[in-house]
């Protein structure tokens, strides 16, 4: 029995191959009873066949060996079993008649397409040992030998051409199911895509709206300052707000405008590389801090672009902190390129971070990974999420000497990386992510 479910087309398929078959079976009684195949008097007396018009018997006996067919994919071995016993007692039942073995083939042809290879080579043996020991319905040897080859040879071809009907079913199935795969593999890469610029622009967004506000914030506090000791001072301060937010709308306005469907082209100037330290250091100064940076050992020219430009995005994120939060005097940046790497160190000679509620500035809250007081900065994590997507490590935490620090190194060939600096001075174990306040 097969465990298959029937759906009532399949039904249907199975009612039309059994009627086919008996018809089938039908006609070739009708012209071979018939002067029509042999019209010679004498050779059909001599083979023993008559020009009768066939009787209801035959009929009977034809759909018996026929009609199970439309339990076939139901039953196959007994409707096979069933036809081919029919057929081998009936073959000789009526004189002048040859039944046709268009039932066991069809069945021989089920096995094969839906059982598989070895039932039906055994299913083909089994009508083949059928056939060569029970009589053939012919007087003379030379036709019972003619109709014997030949009901062989049409079990065989018919096991041969199940089997490969089911071998092209099977690799049909299986070009669909990979394309159904592909098609979701493309699916979830679409969607991953997605993901990462939605993260991406998160990040682009905050970095801009971070150290921008954070120079207006500094620039009004001076202009406000200044505004009854020296106003000249103050409109200068007042200004270089105005151009600090100019300047951060229209990176915001560049930024976004590639995500825009009208006529307007997107900006197409180069993102902001490490070659734009001046204007950090600038940006330090202009908050009363000063400024070092050592790009000595720094070859910008073997370094990818997309690793120079992450690189730029950390020392301007920690620029920022440094001057938001950490009430610091000295801001010094240091790249370097060694080991295959590409390093940098922000460091500041602030107050360090203090955990809500502790005197030292040790460690986060229970030794853990130190976190902004209200828990909604994303500045230091978005360093690190930068730093990990290009398979470097991160550290940020307190220094030695006091201060905070900020470091990270990223491999210039996309390899993960596995180790510390020989001076030690990248730290790579237990890389901490930090939030300051408002970061």
């Amino acid at each position: 029995m097969n465990n298959r479910d029937m759906t009532p087309k399949d039904w249907a398929v199975d009612v039309a191959v059994a009627a086919a078959a008996f018809l089938f079976g039908a006609a070739q009684l009708m012209l071979t009873a018939s002067s029509i195949v042999i019209p010679d008097l004498a050779l059909r007396q001599y083979l023993g066949t008559v020009n009768v018009v066939p009787n209801a018997q035959v009929f009977v006996a034809l759909a018996i060996t026929t009609l199970p067919l439309v339990l076939r994919r139901r039953f196959p071995w007994p409707v096979f079993l069933f036809c081919l016993v029919s057929f081998l007692g009936l073959q000789n039942a009526f004189a002048g008649f040859s039944l046709t073995i268009v039932g066991p083939v069809v069945a021989v042809c089920t096995i094969a397409s839906e059982r598989g290879r070895l039932e039906a080579v055994a299913a083909a043996a089994v009508a083949v040992a059928g056939l060569l020991l029970a009589d053939a319905p012919s007087r003379t040897a030379s036709l019972a030998f003619f109709t014997r080859f030949q009901n062989i040879a049409l079990v065989v071809a018919a096991g041969f051409a199940g089997y490969a009907y089911r071998t092209h079913r099977a690799y049909v199935e299986a070009t669909e199911q990979r394309a159904a795969e592909a098609e979701r593999s493309r699916e979830e890469e679409a969607a991953r895509r997605v993901e990462e610029e939605r993260v991406r622009i998160a990040r682009e967004v905050h970095d801009i709206t971070a150290h921008s506000l954070s120079a207006v914030s500094v620039q009004a506090a001076a202009a406000e300052r200044m505004m009854a000791i020296d106003p000249a001072a103050a409109k200068e301060a007042v200004a270089t707000v105005r151009a600090t937010a100019k300047t951060a709308l229209d990176d915001i306005r560049s930024m976004i405008g590639v995500l825009r469907h009208g006529d307007e082209a997107p900006e197409t100037a180069p993102a902001a590389g490490t070659d734009r330290l001046g204007d950090l250091a600038a940006y330090l100064r202009d908050a009363g801090l000063a400024a070092v940076v050592d790009t000595a050992r720094y070859r910008r020219v073997d370094v990818p672009a997309h690793v120079d430009m992450a690189l730029f995005g950390i020392a301007r994120e920690a620029a920022t902190n440094a001057v938001r939060h950490a009430d610091a005097r000295t801001v010094s940046i240091r790249l370097a390129t060694e080991d295959g790497q590409a390093r940098l160190a922000v460091e500041d000679d602030g107050r360090g971070y203090v955990a809500p509620g502790e005197p030292s500035a040790s460690a986060g809250p229970g030794g853990g990974l130190p976190q902004a007081p209200d828990g909604r900065g994303h500045g230091i994590e978005g360093m690190a999420e930068r730093v990990r997507l290009l398979g470097g490590s991160f550290s940020a935490g307190n220094a030695a000497a006091g201060g905070f620090r900020v470091a990270a190194s990223i491999p210039l060939g996309g390899a993960a990386c596995d180790g510390a600096s020989p001076d030690g001075s990248f730290p790579h174990s237990a890389a901490t992510r930090f939030e300051e306040k408002g970061a």
